[in-house]
């Protein structure tokens, strides 16, 4: 960084905010994840609710409490009315006009605080119930289905004609992208903030050299934005204070078309602010991440939900380590004291010099920093060992064959240095290379390397179903090598470290012998230690858990949302075919519905009534995954038991066998019978492949099944953001599709969201960003991803 953006970056670092962004972004996640679980705010009924009683109750409430202080604590927003607020206030030049225009003043929410918190609301509900005796506090759902308040009027003439319902559905899409553990990190917090006052210097400077531009943040800077909107007053004066008027967020605009606002507002944005201020603009966990999942439900699961699993009887317990990542983002920016002759085609070769269960291979990543192109490798790996790079030398521009390539030198860097308490958790700096034994310069090459990491976090526990006998050289079912001190009919449970766990056996049960009409099943599993034990019963039409209050039950009944299989017991688990929700697959059309194979396990209970994700069962690899400690036993014993039903008749595809299991409840009782099953080299981004891929054309990224190799990075698919800040304009982002536009989502002040189409569920991915042409087309982030970022399963 040279001088003069070091004076840059100091000036906007001095830039002065009146409130503490990173705690109120902290409450801001938790009361969007909140909203998130009572998904009937997003549309419908309850919304149409919401928005009277905002408009008829809760700002009338908010201007008397403003006027004349109501009560000696706090004033409790109800939900419904906070997210609507919260909707209102995020388009702060209008809700400024509004206020003004209906009460005289701003409405703050000063001495207001959040439902979700631990303030008490009763006297806040006292107050309510004096002002509005016939309209309860919190919002009941079935009387918001049942009250038609269509063409119903608030308060008079007090009612904003902002369309709060578009605004509504516009900011429904927001939590998903920041809703990842490492955004609640303190120190990725006060990063944030800091590139928030980059982005607000970086308009200034617009305005004050008459540059008309759309400014779009990456999701990072586009929370904090938020969060400074939703104290209005304070956001009014300090933006005043700061560029002389109040920053627009128009988010209205989602256009994520190459070549349209967004796209070129991004670019300009990333190209501005790394020119300004010496350092990249995108960042590791502030980019796209896919479009949000489809849901499982419309309606709040209303069976009856149990409290959540916290311990497990001792002979039903499987301890596995955890396994932590974090994500990397890496470009290569510069490269100096080059030998004489060199003509451009260089590649930089990314490895672990530890082993590691996530990044396990080597990497390739062209390097563009001459023409100046863009390209940034995005990855995630275990936080440990060092990041090893190896620059080569090749005589053409293609990918190059290892006899066509000759090392230049090789450099590394720790990743537990990224993660010391006082790391900004990014570094961007020169790195000498130590030259290779057969090439003596005078100077030695060196790299200037910008990564950008997250904190780590939680993936889920993996494990493997080997079967000990033999199968087809087209059997793609549990296909890996076998273990011989099994008899035949044995299946080894193995980690991601190879190391065994369990072995299981379907047999016919004692109780059962010499009782016609009466066969019982059971499953049987020997630990490591030899210790031999049942684990799961079929009897009366359903499979229950030795010991434990699970039990598999068919027919469904109250199959109100297509799930294949009801798990009872603690809580509810349902089955659904395909990946959902966090495993939802993102690969292109024609590809669709290619995922029947998989099973998604999805929880239901009174915190979660629209569902979450806590395992995916691959009927075809044998490989399960597993978010939640309590769900490892019942997941594998279920894949292990669904496996075996799809074999009993023989199944030539998983697809049909799937079918079965809907149409006949008999289906349930398992078999020894043969195992055949359809190869999986056709399906498309389900697994992402180990090996880097460099993506420079559109199209869809490959394909690749449970069992096989696959990308499923999609380089040819737009992408998408969030919303576009500017000096004074509209705003927009841009993609992070390779070789041509994705986009942000748009908000006229400034936020968007790059993005491009992702694939896989997994995390063995490596996959590099293919080159751009150039910052005005390409970016890696993701509010409004560039370009250039990589896409990662």
């Amino acid at each position: 960084m040279e001088r003069k953006q070091e004076l840059e970056w100091e000036t906007a670092q001095s830039i002065e905010i009146s409130v503490d962004l990173v705690g109120a972004a902290k409450q801001q996640l938790k009361f969007l994840a909140a909203v998130d679980r009572n998904r009937w705010l997003y549309e419908g009924p309850g919304l149409d609710r919401a928005i009277y009683r905002y408009n008829a109750f809760w700002l009338p409430l908010l201007a008397k409490h403003s006027e004349s202080q109501l009560l000696d604590g706090p004033l409790v927003v109800p939900l419904d009315c906070e997210w609507i607020w919260h909707c209102h206030r995020l388009n702060p030049v209008r809700y400024k006009l509004d206020c003004e225009e209906f009460y005289g003043r701003i409405l703050d929410n000063q001495n207001v605080v959040s439902s979700v918190g631990e303030a008490s609301r009763s006297t806040t509900e006292e107050v309510w119930k004096t002002l509005y005796p016939s309209e309860p506090y919190e919002l009941d759902l079935n009387n918001a289905i049942q009250d038609n308040i269509h063409g119903r009027k608030v308060g008079g003439e007090k009612c904003t004609k902002y369309d709060l319902i578009a605004a509504v559905q516009r900011q429904s899409p927001f939590f998903y992208q920041v809703s990842r553990p490492h955004m609640i990190d303190y120190r990725y917090l006060e990063g944030s903030v800091a590139r928030y006052k980059g982005f607000l210097h970086l308009i200034k400077r617009n305005k004050e050299r008459h540059i008309k531009s759309f400014s779009v943040p990456t999701y990072d800077i586009d929370l904090i934005w938020h969060t400074h909107q939703l104290h209005p007053v304070s956001y009014c004066k300090d933006l005043v204070e700061i560029m002389g008027q109040v920053l627009e967020h128009d988010d209205t605009d989602s256009d994520r078309t190459k070549g349209q606002k967004l796209d070129v507002g991004f670019s300009g944005t990333t190209k501005t602010f790394e020119e300004m201020y010496g350092s990249r603009y995108w960042r590791a966990g502030a980019m796209y991440h896919g479009r949000t999942p489809s849901p499982v439900r419309t309606t709040p699961y209303s069976g009856v939900a149990g409290k959540k699993v916290t311990t497990v009887n001792d002979s039903q317990k499987i301890k596995l380590p955890e396994v932590k990542v974090l994500e990397v983002m890496l470009e290569v920016v510069g490269v100096r004291d080059l030998p004489e002759g060199h003509n451009g085609n260089l590649l930089l070769s990314l490895s672990k010099t530890q082993p590691d269960a996530v990044f396990n291979a080597k990497r390739s990543l062209k390097i563009f920093s001459e023409s100046g192109a863009k390209q940034v490798a995005s990855f995630h790996c275990q936080p440990t060992g060092h990041l090893s790079f190896e620059l080569m030398y090749c005589s053409h521009s293609r990918l190059p064959a290892s006899n066509s390539t000759k090392t230049m030198g090789t450099t590394s860097i720790s990743l537990e240095d990224f993660l010391a308490p006082q790391s900004s958790l990014k570094i961007e700096k020169w790195l000498e290379l130590l030259p290779n034994s057969n090439i003596i310069e005078s100077k030695p090459i060196s790299l200037l390397v910008a990564i950008s990491v997250t904190i780590p976090t939680n993936v889920p526990y993996v494990l493997h179903m080997i079967r000990s006998q033999p199968f087809s050289k087209t059997s793609c079912l549990f296909p890996l090598p076998v273990r011989a001190q099994f008899a035949k009919s044995w299946t080894d449970i193995i980690d991601e470290g190879g190391n065994s766990v369990m072995s299981l056996h379907i047999r016919n049960s004692k109780k059962s012998r010499g009782k016609r009409g009466s066969m019982r099943r059971e499953v049987v599993g020997i630990t490591e230690s030899g210790e031999k034990c049942t684990l799961a019963e079929f009897a009366e039409s359903k499979w229950s858990l030795v010991n434990s209050p699970w039990s598999l039950q068919f027919p469904i009944t109250n199959n109100d949302d297509g799930h294949l299989l009801e798990l009872t017991g603690p809580q509810t688990v349902r089955l659904f075919v395909g990946g959902r929700l966090d495993y939802e697959l993102k690969h292109c059309e024609k590809h669709k519905g290619l995922d029947n194979h998989l099973i998604t396990a999805i929880e239901f209970s009174d915190e979660y009534p629209y569902g979450r994700a806590v395992g995916l069962l691959d009927l075809e690899s044998g490989t399960v995954k597993v978010n939640e400690e309590w769900f490892l036993l019942p997941a594998f014993v279920l894949t292990f038991i669904l496996a075996n039903i799809l074999r009993k008749d023989g199944h030539n595809s998983h697809i049909l066998g799937i079918n079965s299991l809907k149409q006949n409840g008999n289906a349930l009782m398992p078999s020894e019978g043969g195992a055949h099953s359809e190869s999986c080299n056709a399906k498309c981004g389900n697994g992402v492949g180990n090996d880097v891929r460099t993506l420079e054309s559109g199209g869809c990224g490959g394909c690749g099944g449970g069992c096989g190799g696959g990308c499923g990075d999609m380089a040819g698919c737009g992408g998408c953001g969030g919303c576009g800040g500017c000096g004074g304009c509209g705003g927009g982002g841009c993609g992070n599709r390779i070789k041509s536009g994705g986009c942000g989502s748009g908000c006229g002040g400034g936020c968007g969201g790059c993005g491009g189409c992702g694939g896989g569920y997994g995390y063995k991915s490596g996959n590099v960003i293919g080159p751009t042409d150039g910052y005005s087309n390409e970016h890696p982030n993701q509010d409004v991803a560039p370009q250039n970022e990589i896409l990662v399963a």
